[in-house]
């Protein structure tokens, strides 16, 4: 009789053979990828600020990059203005950042290795607004006077376009009128001494309005604010006329839009992260959406220094909030081509954008966005795109660019 309490070689070849076999056909456990991101965001701004805070609060961009087999670090940056986050770009230290159409255009021209995302905020108003009492009343009245606005920026680009189309130059110089630069807007809405008027960021306007007594005369949408008296009437609400002529029209004299960027190379090391992002975004709009605008308001009092009822008016201009969307469209788009136009006669970049430039350009992450599109629960249909009545400017989206009708 054997003795069966010693392994023989060949029980001991037959029993690891099974072994290895169990192991060949267990199933694949997937380890999550490590990977840390950095987020820069303008929480004093608009629209940007809710939403960021609530994907920052909720951990949002997490759990969608979880979803996409990421185990995600988000490093969360605050920055009161475009400009240091631009220098973060060209320094690789920052991955993910949101800035207007000015250095934008700056970056494209330059051949930066820099995307363009999707909408990150868009529609605001800014405010031409000068101290109470001012015998300034119109955009007329400001020949030979001093603005401040932040030069090289929306407040400033606002105002240039409200001058073109209301005295038929957008160059303040054929005025007699001088820029002074205005980085801080808290102080700048105050109207310092050494200036007699400034273009505000609505936010900022509201806080003096109800502090110090700032009063507006027009804003960028091309209505008057309170302040104004002119060939129009007196007191806000009357529609200028000349915003009609804008290029921009129906958002007003400037299409403001400011877009979430990423530099080139997460985007092609990591593109299910740029999904992942995006799908964030849209989640948070839709979050927020169930909420009231003095709610919105209320979760970044913080940043914006307002009650519930005056913030909720800056909510309710915000054109993630109107559409309920964040995906990007030809309109929003031409935000950046039409500004490269007007760049050029301020002397700030040599020729304007092309638009095969700027459509080559949003191409890169156009797919990643109908990725994102298709896996959220907002998806707005084909007419909702292209609606000519809905008060801001838009078109079919980046995805749909072989649909672009596109011209310099």
């Amino acid at each position: 009789m054997r003795d069966t309490s010693k392994p023989t070689r060949r029980r001991f070849l037959a029993t690891a053979g099974a072994a290895g076999i169990a192991v060949i056909a267990a199933p694949r456990i997937a380890r999550a990828q490590a990977v840390s991101v950095s987020v820069g965001r303008q929480p004093w701004a608009a629209g940007n600020s809710p939403v960021t805070q609530y994907m920052l609060n909720n951990k949002v961009f997490e759990k969608k990059a979880k979803e996409a087999g990421y185990d995600l670090t988000v490093d969360w940056r605050d920055y009161p203005s475009a400009q240091p986050m631009v220098e973060a770009f060209v320094s690789n230290n920052l991955d993910l950042g949101m800035w207007g159409n000015t250095p934008i255009i700056r970056g494209l021209a330059a051949k930066q290795p820099w995307t363009v995302v999707n909408v990150g905020e868009g529609h605001f108003r800014f405010v031409v607004a000068t101290r109470k009492g001012s015998e300034i009343r119109n955009i007329a009245d400001l020949k030979g006077k001093t603005v401040g606005a932040l030069l090289g920026g929306d407040p400033y680009n606002a105002f240039s376009q409200i001058l073109l189309n209301e005295l038929g130059s957008g160059n303040p110089r054929d005025f007699d009128i001088k820029m002074i630069n205005t980085p801080t807007q808290a102080q700048a809405a105050t109207i310092p001494r050494g200036m007699d008027a400034a273009v505000l960021i609505y936010p900022a306007f509201l806080k003096a309005q109800k502090e110090v007594g700032t009063v507006g005369i027009v804003n960028s949408f091309g209505y008057t604010e309170d302040h104004y008296k002119g060939p129009e009437g007196e007191g806000a609400g009357h529609l200028l006329p000349s915003v009609k002529k804008s290029a921009f029209y129906p958002d007003g004299y400037y299409l403001h839009r400011s877009f979430w960027m990423t530099r080139d190379e997460l985007l092609d090391k990591h593109p299910k992260l740029i999904t992942a992002f995006v799908a964030a975004q849209q989640e948070a709009v839709d979050a927020l959406k169930g909420m009231s605008p003095a709610a919105i308001s209320d979760s970044v009092e913080k940043y914006w220094g307002l009650p519930s009822d005056l913030g909720a008016k800056v909510v309710e201009d915000e054109v993630l909030f109107r559409r309920g969307w964040v995906w990007p469209t030809q309109g929003d788009v031409s935000a950046i081509v039409e500004t490269s136009k007007f760049m050029v006669a301020g002397g700030l970049i040599p020729a304007p954008l092309e638009w095969q430039v700027v459509h080559d350009n949003v191409a890169k992450a156009a797919p990643l966005l109908r990725e994102a599109y298709e896996l959220s629960g907002s998806k707005p249909d084909e007419s909702a795109f292209t609606a000519s009545d809905a008060g801001d400017l838009r078109g079919l989206p980046t995805w749909q660019q072989d649909r672009w009708q596109t011209k310099n």
